[in-house]
C-alpha cells in the first residue's frame, strides 16, 4: 500500500437509520470534532431550518424535490438520518409525480420527533 494511503485515519460510514434515537449522538460527536458548543450552535440551526423548510414543503411549490434535497443533506449532516430518509423518499416522489401526501406526513413526524429531541439536548446545556 502506498505510504501516504497509510496514514489516513478513516472514519466510518454513517449508519443509514439511527440506532440511538432521532439524531446520532456519536456521528453529531465526530461532525463537530466534539466541541459542545458547535453540536448547539448545528442543533439549533437544523431545528430552525426543517421548521422553515417544512412549512414551506406542505405549500408543496414547484422546488419541492430541492427543497427536500437540502433538507435531506442537512439532516444527514447533524445525524438525524430519520429525517434524511424521510426527506429522501419525499424527494424521489415529489421528483415522480407521486402524491407526496403520506410522504409529508411521514417527513412531518421525523421532523417533529428529531425536534423534540434538540428541544431536549438544548435544554440539558
Amino acid at each position: 500500500m502506498p505510504l501516504h494511503l497509510e496514514r489516513i485515519e478513516w472514519m466510518p460510514s454513517p449508519p443509514l437509520a439511527p440506532d440511538d434515537g432521532p439524531i446520532d449522538l456519536d456521528h453529531l460527536q465526530r461532525m463537530t470534532l466534539g466541541d459542545a458548543g458547535l453540536e448547539q450552535e448545528v442543533l439549533a440551526m437544523f431545528s430552525a431550518q426543517s421548521a422553515k423548510i417544512f412549512g414551506e414543503l406542505t405549500a408543496l411549490p414547484a422546488e419541492g424535490a430541492a427543497r427536500a434535497h437540502t433538507l435531506k443533506g442537512s439532516a444527514r449532516a447533524i445525524g438525524a438520518f430519520g429525517v434524511a430518509e424521510a426527506a429522501a423518499r419525499l424527494e424521489a416522489g415529489v421528483a415522480t409525480g407521486s402524491d407526496p401526501s403520506d410522504l409529508l406526513a411521514e417527513l412531518g413526524t421525523a421532523i417533529a420527533e428529531a425536534r423534540a429531541a434538540i428541544d431536549v439536548m438544548l435544554r440539558r446545556s
